[in-house]
């Protein structure tokens, strides 16, 4: 794409063209959202923008591919045809500019004239300026909510869709899909009082050590506390797992695929002496960053979980085991579009034998937790059918860990929805025997 000069920067073009260019990235060539996005603002076009066109475009991006499948339909029911191969990015600049006029109520003048600015500006695009031009101001004409929102589940690719309706209903897959259309809170968790830190931070306390912060768009740095590390940003599902190992202080726990570090902030600040494992360096290097500013510490090791050995085995094992990941789609809302139906029988696979591999690094007696932020059965609850006869699941009570009942499914594991208010996890405490 060709970039737009001085001067239209200063007028919004520069976020729109960017947005244009990184939603290529991710649809096309697979690209991580959230990386490509930082790449973008650290060193590339907007690492020299101001912050409200970083949030705008992070915002254009992010809207586009939570609502694309609402946005291809009402883009499909004003086209005379659809576009041919050779039209470069006009797709995606039309999908910029209908996710401005029919999502975020930007005025049809800058959605409209910007959209064919960024398209005269590529060689293969500069052809369909007039019919970008004339979609975007009939989408402007139209009513905002006519036949927008009403059904969910058009945003969700149809495979992923009808596992979520097959394992949890139609009413709850319904409530799944809506709740991914959301912009998710901030959490954080805090040391010290929660209470403290919601009026400091001017959000709302959550379960456990977790405020929620519910309207924050600026730099996370910006917050009081960050620099002193007296938190961390961490899903409300993401801290369940840790404590279900209950009381750790003293004790020695395996953090397993420990990036990029929460769990570990969070069973070092207990009192635990933590060895942390990943496999990525990119990946240790920001837990120790992380852990740094904390100022926690715990043992570090760049490690295939599968490989790892230990002269004696720990107390307990946490197992944040990879996975489809389809439980954070509010934060991630570009991952529908990088997962396909045969990589989740793999990735159950792996996780089993993870979860085998715990059993020797694990002292008789002594606790496993696993845990995945999936929405899928066989990356969950099913896993609970496959133990092995070292394992002996002990499931967890309404009682403990002040947890709330309906984080709690019929067998005593816990399995959080995103319709909830939180992250889609599933984590079980089992036993060495």
């Amino acid at each position: 794409m060709g970039l737009p000069s001085a001067s239209d920067m200063n007028k919004g073009l520069l976020p729109r063209a960017e947005a244009v260019r990184l939603l290529q990235s991710v649809l096309r060539q697979g690209a991580s959202f959230d990386d490509a996005f930082g790449i973008a603002a650290a060193t590339g076009p907007l690492s020299k923008s101001s912050p409200s066109d970083r949030r705008l475009c992070y915002a254009i991006v992010a809207t586009a591919l939570r609502r694309k499948g609402e946005l291809d339909c009402r883009l499909a029911g004003v086209m005379p045809k659809p576009l041919p191969k050779s039209a470069g990015p006009a797709h995606e600049i039309l999908l910029v500019t209908a996710a401005q006029l029919l999502f975020m109520r930007v005025p049809s003048h800058a959605a409209v004239s910007l959209a064919v600015t960024v398209a005269k500006a590529n060689p293969q695009a500069k052809h369909f300026a007039s019919l970008i031009n004339a979609v975007g101001r009939k989408i402007s004409s139209q009513s905002f909510d006519d036949n927008t929102g009403t059904d969910p589940s058009i945003n969700t690719p149809s495979w992923l869709y009808r596992r979520w309706r097959d394992h949890y209903g139609p009413s709850t897959a319904q409530a799944i899909a809506r709740a991914h259309l959301e912009e998710p809170p901030l959490d954080l968790t805090v040391l010290g009082d929660p209470q403290t830190w919601a009026h400091r931070l001017h959000g709302s306390p959550a379960s456990g050590q977790t405020v929620r912060l519910t309207a924050w768009h600026g730099s996370i740095a910006d917050l009081p506390g960050f620099a002193e590390g007296q938190w961390w940003v961490q899903d409300e599902a993401s801290s369940l797992p840790a404590r279900l190992l209950g009381n750790v202080k003293g004790k020695r726990i395996l953090d397993l695929c420990a990036a990029p570090g929460g769990k570990t902030a969070q069973l070092a600040t207990a009192g635990a002496h933590v060895t942390a494992i990943d496999r990525s360096q990119e990946r240790m290097e920001k837990l120790r960053a992380n852990l740094d500013r904390l100022k926690v510490s715990a043992e570090t090791v760049i490690c295939d979980a599968l490989e790892f050995q230990s002269p004696e085995p720990f107390d307990a094992v946490l197992l944040d085991a990879p996975c489809s990941g389809t439980g954070t789609i509010r934060r991630h809302p570009d991952l529908p579009y990088h997962r396909i139906p045969k990589q989740i029988g793999p990735l159950a696979e792996l996780q089993h034998r993870l979860l085998n591999r715990c059993v020797s690094l694990t002292k008789p007696d002594g606790l496993i937790v696993f845990s995945t932020c999936s929405l899928e059965p066989e990356e969950g609850e099913d896993q609970l059918t496959r133990l092995s006869s070292d394992l002996r699941h002990i499931p967890v009570q309404e009682s403990e860990f002040s947890l709330t009942p309906r984080w709690l499914n019929a067998q005593g594991c816990i399995r959080t929805l995103p319709n909830q208010g939180l992250d889609g996890f599933f984590a079980m405490r089992l036993k060495r025997v």
